[in-house]
């Protein structure tokens, strides 16, 4: 019995006795049609369709490793990082065991512990296989200074390591330090110096020339736009913005989150912007992308926390809650952490990590006797990596006049991404909270009467390089399908196609979304023949359709772009239900138009895009 993607395709089908040939050089492209079901077209008289249930965008019965990849959106590696190292997963310890003794303990009664949803009725009087306690591979000292040196900053130096040997005293430290010049560095505006991608690259504050929201009230997800100022940028060597390219982002914690951390750690205010001497004995951290070396820093502890260490967007790790139960002064809290920590705490740990998402200030206030050191907890705590977004807008032609000076102007959208909080309801993630925050101070300043706000987002030009940008290099035909805020970087490639005489009929868009009422991006904003060239395809309103449906309805066109000289199909969007559902019509449609066995169609897909003619970037 066919498939609903199936049925569609044969009804495009049936106007065709046979498959189609290769369009010859005098024959036109074919237009964007319209499905038998679009509400533009003159209703035929037909039977009654009985009403097609909604598809699910996942499914969730897992058959292999590649149906788990699919499932869980990370590869066998990426859950091998994300892996505790417990071996939850393979032994689970749930029965309670005879030889052991077991007791009933007071469990922590605040709001943060009540959330995490630990089912501990009794823990055994004793544990085993608890884990040890992490390396210390972080130092913080104080730094004394005499009263010639100049006042400190609040940003960071970087030591001449060679300069200092490991047994240095204190006098030669800050002789060291008196031959230093700290560098003038707004960290709240940019993180420190040593935060740097790989050399040539280093962060630069780009300063928001305007920003707004592209979605409207009611929308499922926010999503905001944003010309950033690129005209000061330092000139780097062989690497320049390109259409359909990324930069990356340095998004800070935000500040609130960063003081709540150095409250629940009893870090005395004072002592916060302090300049700190840093020492590492191994590893990257608290660089990026640094070499795996000891490290001397002068930093201050809130730049640590602020734009080092990730505070919210990993699962929590038995090393964090290892270092907790060693610092606990409450005795009930203390045996809870270390039965966590245990083989017997295995499987309760196991459903604390995979349960609701918890951040660090969760664990932290779940535990209030827990007080650890600073520099300890940030040993174990992950490192915050740049967040990647692609570019909105051809980046060679955006220029605007402001203030009688030119402006170079590079265009980004960012859609919010939400989770549950324990003490808010929700939270937003790291990069995308930062971009809404400042969105919104923006818009804030300016209703108050300020001209141009003074705000800035820390980027630097992408290392990852964009398959999308790669491969846009051609004439050729090429068809655009995205879903969401997936379709940002298409708006590039179209308004750079579009400036060339007689290409509108060269490049299509087939745009996946909720509602057109509140949350079609970038409406109207495509440049001319938009109306030719784009296709808006609603899963929320009327019967609901997706846009790997209109994939499939579009059959006749795929099979032209793809099978023509230099022809592109681009896929960008979410990996799980877009991308899975796009890239299975895509092979449904192959074996229908070429007469291919499925393993044929999907191996024709991989052809194809090993030769550069489908890309697709989904996450």
């Amino acid at each position: 019995m066919p498939t609903g993607i199936e049925e569609r395709l044969l009804v495009n089908l049936s106007s065709d006795c046979c498959i189609p040939k290769e369009p010859r050089a005098p024959s036109v492209a074919p237009s964007l049609t319209y499905s038998e079901d679009s509400e533009d077209q003159e209703e035929e008289p037909q039977q009654p369709e009985p009403q097609r249930r909604r598809r699910a965008s996942t499914r969730l019965i897992a058959q292999s490793a590649a149906d788990v990849q699919r499932i869980t959106g990370e590869s066998t590696q990426q859950l091998i990082n994300r892996c505790c190292g417990g071996g939850c997963c393979t032994n689970l310890q749930n029965e309670r065991r005879a030889e052991l003794e077991y007791e009933s303990i007071p469990l922590p009664d605040n709001d943060a512990f009540i959330s995490l949803g630990l089912k501990i009725s009794e823990i055994p009087t004793v544990v085993s296989s608890v884990a040890d306690l992490p390396e210390q591979i972080a130092f913080l000292q104080p730094i004394r200074r005499t009263s010639s040196l100049p006042s400190p900053t609040d940003s960071a130096i970087s030591l001449d390591h060679d300069s200092a040997s490991k047994d240095s005293s204190s006098t030669g430290l800050e002789k060291n330090l008196q031959n230093m010049n700290l560098e003038e560095l707004d960290t709240s505006i940019q993180p420190p110096s040593f935060v740097q991608p790989h050399p040539p690259y280093h962060v630069f504050p780009a300063k928001i020339h305007n920003t707004r929201e592209l979605t409207k009230p009611g929308a499922e997800k926010r999503t905001y736009h944003f010309d950033l100022d690129v005209t000061d940028y330092p000139e780097e060597t062989g690497m320049d913005f390109k259409v359909g390219g990324a930069i990356g982002v340095t998004a800070p914690n935000d500040s609130t989150l960063v003081d709540e951390i150095l409250d629940l750690l009893l870090v005395p205010r004072f002592l916060r912007d302090k300049p700190v001497l840093l020492r590492t004995t191994r590893g990257r951290w608290p660089t990026v992308w640094g070499d795996d070396q000891a490290r001397e820093l002068v930093t201050t502890r809130r730049d640590l926390l602020t734009w080092c260490s990730d505070l919210q967007s990993y699962p929590p790790t038995k090393p964090i809650l290892r270092i907790l139960a060693e610092y606990a002064l409450d005795p009930n809290e203390k045996k809870l952490l270390f039965f966590l920590c245990s083989g017997e705490g295995q499987s309760v740990f196991c459903d604390f990590r995979t349960g609701p998402h918890i951040s660090l200030s969760q664990i932290l206030n779940a535990f209030p006797s827990a007080k650890p050191p600073l520099d300890l907890l940030l040993s174990v705590l992950q490192p915050l990596m740049p967040r990647f977004y692609s570019l909105s807008n051809d980046p060679h032609e955006s220029y605007e006049i402001r203030d009688g000076k030119q402006h170079r102007l590079i265009e980004i959208a960012v859609t919010v991404h939400e989770t549950t909080d324990w003490k808010t309801g929700s939270r937003t993630g790291l990069g995308s909270g930062f971009f809404e925050r400042q969105s919104r101070k923006y818009t804030a300043l300016q209703r108050a009467g300020e001209k141009t706000p003074q705000l800035y987002v820390p980027m630097f030009k992408g290392l990852m390089a964009n398959p999308l940008a790669k491969q846009f290099v051609s004439d050729g035909p090429m068809l655009l399908i995205g879903a969401g805020v997936g379709i940002a970087p298409f708006r590039g490639f179209v308004q750079r196609r579009l400036k060339n005489a007689n290409c509108a009929n060269k490049v299509w868009v087939l745009q996946g979304i909720r509602d057109s009422l509140v949350d079609e991006l970038y409406s109207g904003e495509w440049g001319v023949h938009e109306d030719e060239v784009k296709r808006v395809i609603q899963s929320r309103r009327g019967e609901g359709r997706y846009v790997q449906e209109e994939v499939a309805s579009q059959a006749d066109l795929v099979w032209y772009i793809i099978n023509s000289v230099d022809g592109r199909v681009f896929v960008c969007g979410s990996t799980k239900g877009m991308g899975e559902g796009v890239e299975e019509a895509l092979i449904r449609v192959a074996m229908l138009k070429g007469n291919l066995e499925h393993d044929e169609a999907k191996r024709f897909w991989h052809l194809k895009k090993d030769v550069g003619q489908y890309i697709a970037e989904t996450w």
